[in-house]
């Protein structure tokens, strides 16, 4: 059997990161991860921090900024995956740059990383399940069960989506690692069973529940003036419903061989966790 890769992990601490970490442990890969000073100094992230040692990763602390640090942790691994969140997504040339003057490692960031010559796999995870399906798509609101009243549903609601279990989202991303089928294209975790309209997904929960619910539409003009009366985050939000929920920004295209790759089909040994399943645990 050949040599399992060794990963370093960028952004390991954030909301996929720690799924990331976690999994490439599990898997055999040698782990590492660059660590920022004030994460340690955050109780919860510690905490975390402080099980990451215990598994076995290395940790090297630093930052996107500290290019000596970043290129000392590329040149231990084979493979970078980078996690970084919304506030630093702008800032990952540095990490760019730092993989390239350490050397030809596989890296999953995004467009700049085809300049430089340096071999990728991006990975396109679509929804993550944890933040949507507990509200069943409801604008604003991050719940704790879906609602058993009323729902507000984007346009018409049949545009279609993809909702992926954050461990699933991982464990894919893992698999890739050492996969040369992905190298220089996108993995899209598109499973099946996963691609609903809000309507489907709203339906499936009122069969569970034994109740119908009522339905406030919001129409798409609406959603615009609001996109542009807003700023920041709201904003950034509001884009990123307008694209998924009413645009079809995840299902609208079909994935040629040329340029990606459907995970649940190319991985068929790892089974993913239908919506289906995932809301059964709010019945």
């Amino acid at each position: 059997m050949a040599e399992k890769s060794r990963i370093l992990i960028i952004g390991a601490t954030g909301y996929i990161g720690k799924f990331i970490t976690s999994a490439s442990v599990k898997a055999g890969h040698a782990t590492f991860a660059v660590v920022r000073e004030s994460t340690l100094s955050n109780p919860v992230k510690a905490k975390l921090v402080d099980d990451f040692k215990s598994s076995g990763v290395k940790l090297f602390p630093g930052d996107l900024f500290d290019r000596e640090g970043l290129v000392k942790a590329i040149n231990q691994v084979d493979v970078v995956i980078s996690m970084v969140g919304k506030d630093h997504l702008a800032n990952q040339d540095e990490l760019v740059a730092a993989i390239k003057e350490a050397g030809n490692v596989k890296a999953k960031i995004r467009r700049v990383v085809e300049a430089e010559g340096i071999p990728y796999t991006y990975v396109c995870s679509n929804t993550f399940a944890g933040y949507f399906l507990p509200s069943v798509c409801q604008p604003g609101i991050l719940a704790s069960a879906p609602p058993r009243d009323r729902v507000v549903i984007f346009r018409d609601g049949n545009t279609k989506a993809i909702y992926n279990k954050e461990e699933d989202i991982v464990n894919y991303t893992i698999g890739a690692a050492d996969d040369t089928r992905t190298l220089n294209k996108t993995l899209y975790i598109r499973p099946p069973e996963n691609m609903l309209s809000v309507n489907d997904l709203l339906s499936m929960w009122e069969k569970k529940i034994g109740k119908t619910l009522e339905r406030n539409y919001v129409p798409e003009e609406q959603v615009l003036g609001n996109i542009h009366e807003s700023s920041g985050h709201v904003s950034m939000i509001l884009s990123i419903v307008h694209s998924v929920f009413m645009k079809g920004g995840q299902t609208n295209f079909e994935i040629e061989p040329s340029f990606g790759a459907e995970a649940s089909e190319s991985y068929p040994d790892i089974k993913y966790t239908t919506v289906d399943e995932y809301l059964n645990q709010f019945i």
